[in-house]
């Protein structure tokens, strides 16, 4: 995992409404417990759901109902007897993440908006050892319970770049010897025939949408994935999942 230095630490794309991140259920909170980087602001829960853990010192613990913990978060939540609330991890730089190890790929999101997706997709870069998730500023969900829970512990493993400009960090990617290659339906050639021996990183357009023009424009190839013509498409985080296991095998990792 790259380190968190010195660096920016403007985290106003870490706050949703302005209000600190709440973080619920056994994983989520686990992986935040674990997290050095990761400052808790205080901890509310069950007795039964707290004795499982080995809770951080100096932060301020309070036993809570159930009916009291659901109204700390979103509704039908699935907190399972835990709440917590903390600061966002500290903004990575992409340059740290461009000098670290080359072979794990990248992971580039073009507008991928819903939290469960990049929650569901940190899950799999981290299962599948990917250096790290980029994302635009304004074009991407903040740090969130919905992306916590989701990701089931990644969040705090897998290193989050934001960029104000995507396209230029595509750039960056480039002089950085990765190969861009951006996921497209309508790609002729699939991603297995596409793939290299050298870093790459993988782009993801929203559903729907898909990659803006001139991020596909930014990728060194398009690639689509060779699903039956009965589906149209899959759930962007089915996408990468695939993708990074397809990867990960290429290179003969499995």
């Amino acid at each position: 995992m790259a380190k968190r230095g010195a660096r920016n630490r403007n985290r106003k794309a870490g706050l949703e409404g302005g209000k600190l991140p709440r973080f619920w259920g056994t994983h989520a909170c686990e992986a935040a417990f674990n997290n050095p980087e990761r400052q808790i602001r205080w901890i509310r829960g069950t007795r039964e759901a707290l004795a499982q853990f080995d809770l951080p010192t100096g932060v301020s613990v309070e036993y809570a109902d159930v009916a009291d913990l659901a109204r700390l978060v979103a509704r039908d939540a699935p907190h399972q007897g835990i709440v917590i609330e903390v600061e966002p991890l500290d903004d990575m730089l992409l340059g740290d993440v461009l000098s670290g190890d080359p072979l794990r790929p990248l992971v580039v999101l073009d507008q991928v908006t819903d939290p469960h997706n990049v929650g569901a997709i940190f899950r799999s870069a981290a299962a599948f050892d990917a250096a790290a998730i980029i994302t635009q500023d304004r074009h991407a969900p903040p740090e969130s319970g919905t992306i916590a829970k989701a990701a089931s512990g990644a969040l705090e493993i897998v290193p989050w770049v934001r960029v104000v400009n995507l396209s230029r960090a595509l750039e960056e990617m480039a002089d950085a010897g990765y190969w861009r290659i951006g996921l497209a339906g309508e790609a002729e050639d699939t991603l297995a025939e596409v793939l290299g021996t050298g870093p790459v990183a993988l782009v993801l357009g929203a559903e729907g949408e898909g990659l803006r023009h001139n991020v596909a424009g930014h990728c060194d190839t398009l690639a689509r994935l060779p699903i039956s013509s009965a589906m149209e498409s899959l759930n962007v985080s089915n996408a990468a999942a695939i993708s990074l296991y397809a990867i990960r095998m290429d290179r003969g990792e499995g």
